[in-house]
């Protein structure tokens, strides 16, 4: 509570206030215990302060990482943004946990992040890729874990860097992760990340129709993708397309 000094200041104070029973069990009187916290309290106030500044130079960062990427590979340019709000709008839709929502945020900024370890060479290359080019281009998901393991801060957010390539019968990569065995954020994620890569414009085609890239999300649900995302996305994306 706050309370006033004799000076007339205010001051936070904590009070512990203890019950006084007769022999019958009936509460005769109290016993109240007074401290003055204020210190304590401006203290945690700072503390939360800084750790709230801390999490906005992370965010700062990530963001920052994310649009380097961009610069490097002008293809998927805005791309991070699209599916990093679609993600989010498809993970709500679903029910995810409001604490999880911030974990989801960020791994789908940093979700090609491991294309940093890819070269020039193959990430902008014009034509059709190799054999041996994909195999390499297909690492970037392990690419983004050793980039990314050690930032504790970061922990939560993997699942989507690592795992979007995964698929649900199995025949993904790099794990080869089978149905419910990957991470819900990563399936929400694939969704999301192949929708945006259809119905935008690539230099090898042009952007399909929305009607076109719906019925190839409808035909792959059990394939690629897990159907239960599918139908939610598909039940929602016209509304988010209209924003």
């Amino acid at each position: 509570m706050v309370n006033r000094r004799k000076d007339g200041s205010l001051y936070e104070e904590e009070q512990t206030i203890t019950p006084v029973r007769s022999p019958s069990g009936a509460i005769i009187r109290f016993i109240a215990i007074k401290q003055d916290v204020s210190d304590r309290r401006h203290h945690e106030r700072e503390v939360h302060q800084a750790n709230v500044a801390l999490r906005e130079a992370y965010d700062a960062t990530i963001t920052g990482w994310s649009q380097a990427l961009e610069l490097r590979d002008k293809e998927t340019e805005g791309h991070s943004r699209r599916v990093t709000m679609l993600t989010m709008n498809l993970a709500v839709a679903m029910g995810v946990p409001d604490e999880e929502l911030e974990h989801i945020r960020r791994g789908a900024l940093l979700h090609d992040i491991g294309k940093m370890g890819v070269p020039d060479a193959i990430l902008l290359k014009p034509g059709p890729l190799t054999d041996a080019e994909w195999a390499q281009m297909r690492m970037h998901p392990v690419y983004a874990y050793d980039l990314l393991h050690k930032i504790t801060f970061l922990s939560p957010a993997m699942a989507i860097p690592i795992s979007h390539h995964e698929r649900w019968d199995g025949k993904g990569y790099p794990a080869g992760l089978k149905g419910a065995a990957i991470p819900l954020a990563a399936r929400i994620f694939a969704v999301v990340d192949v929708w945006d890569a259809l119905t935008n414009d690539r230099p090898y085609r042009p952007a399909w129709p929305m009607s076109k890239a719906r019925a190839y999300l409808a035909e792959q649900a059990g394939v690629h993708f897990d159907p239960a995302v599918v139908e939610a996305f598909l039940a929602h994306i016209d509304a988010w397309s209209a924003l």
